[in-house]
């Protein structure tokens, strides 16, 4: 068995501090534009920023494409179920499942079906005192900007790719 260090320090992509600054950045500036707009739950922008800014522009176009469809899929599907099935832990399983099936017979990647699922169990399984649609376009509303923030950021300020070997 390996030594528990070389799983952990890095031989390639090292953190960096220009990638902390450039993160750091990027998620305060989505959670500031997503409070801008009152979006009751913030957070989730600058988390999808922190993910998208894991990878080179060129990496992160096609995959967050992928992320926006998942999550939108997600938040449509789990608001139309829960807005008929609230709290229905049963409904809530199949959902899982359909959003699966939707997702395989559109042979969209797995990041899609991964963000369909979160969105899909954020929007169902999380109580609220406001209507299903409205959390559902507001969870959508919040990725997007956190989406839109990483990509930007990452197009004007790119990392530049050290080698390693």
């Amino acid at each position: 068995m390996k030594d528990v260090t070389e799983w952990i320090v890095a031989k390639e992509n090292p953190a960096s501090l220009v990638h902390a600054t450039r993160t750091a950045i990027a998620a305060t500036g989505s959670y500031l534009i997503a409070q801008a707009f009152h979006l009751p739950e913030a957070h989730w922008a600058s988390i999808s920023t922190m993910i998208v800014m894991q990878s080179t522009l060129g990496a992160s176009l096609p995959i967050s494409m992928q992320r926006l469809a998942g999550t939108a899929v997600g938040a449509a599907l789990g608001a139309a179920v829960a807005f008929y099935f609230p709290g229905n832990v049963w409904a809530f399983g199949i959902s899982v499942f359909v959003v699966g099936l939707i997702c395989a017979l559109f042979r969209v990647q797995r990041i899609a079906y991964r963000y369909a699922g979160i969105t899909l169990a954020i929007v169902m399984l999380v109580a609220r005192s406001k209507s299903v649609w409205v959390v559902a376009i507001h969870r959508f509303v919040e990725v997007s900007v956190g989406i839109a923030v990483g990509l930007l950021l990452t197009a004007i300020w790119p990392e530049r790719q050290r080698d390693y070997s």
